[in-house]
């Protein structure tokens, strides 16, 4: 039949226009029908696994960052917006942390490839979309103290995500059963 996607897309125009007036929930991510939402006063609660800029974590106990400063997140960076230096002792040995580590969020496209391959589970994505920069040289190109988050952070952006991650690392801490 000529024009059934035309009538298909109508009805479902229809069936929201119609759940409007006969729905009156919340403004979340489930509710039904169309609404406006007054940004900035108003904000829908975004997705746990979204993912905007990289951060860096850090062990609130010790305040030591998780990085080991291996590069890999620098390596595998699609822009090159990432530039780690590794810190060194005082006879030159170098050390398994940061002493410089730099972001330009002017370039980073939040592909999130630094989190998915930090070997130390160091770097995670921010959900963070509220960035305003007068200058984008000056203001976004993030040195390491501001990119530094504690470990409770993560866990209160991304309470489900932290709870299988700490569920599998204990499960790889379990001492093997057998004989």
């Amino acid at each position: 039949m000529l024009g059934k996607g035309i009538v298909r897309g109508m009805l479902v125009t229809f069936k929201h226009f119609v759940e409007t007036y006969l729905y009156r929930g919340s403004r979340t991510a489930k509710a039904r029908g169309l609404f406006t939402v007054q940004y900035p006063e108003e904000r829908l609660p975004l997705p746990e696994r979204y993912r905007n800029l990289p951060f860096l974590l850090y062990d609130p106990e010790t305040g030591e960052p998780l990085c080991v400063a291996c590069g890999m997140c620098a390596r595998v960076c699609p822009p090159q917006c990432i530039w780690i230096k590794r810190a060194k002792d005082e006879a030159g040995k170098p050390l398994r942390k940061p002493e410089e580590f730099v972001v330009d969020a002017s370039v980073c496209m939040g592909c999130g490839f630094c989190a998915e391959f930090c070997p130390s589970d160091a770097i995670r994505m921010d959900k963070d979309y509220r960035i305003i920069a007068f200058d984008r040289r000056k203001d976004l190109v993030w040195p390491l103290e501001r990119l530094l988050k504690p470990t409770t952070y993560y866990a209160e952006i991304c309470p489900t995500m932290w709870a299988e991650e700490q569920a599998e690392k204990a499960a790889k801490a379990a001492p093997k059963g057998g004989a």
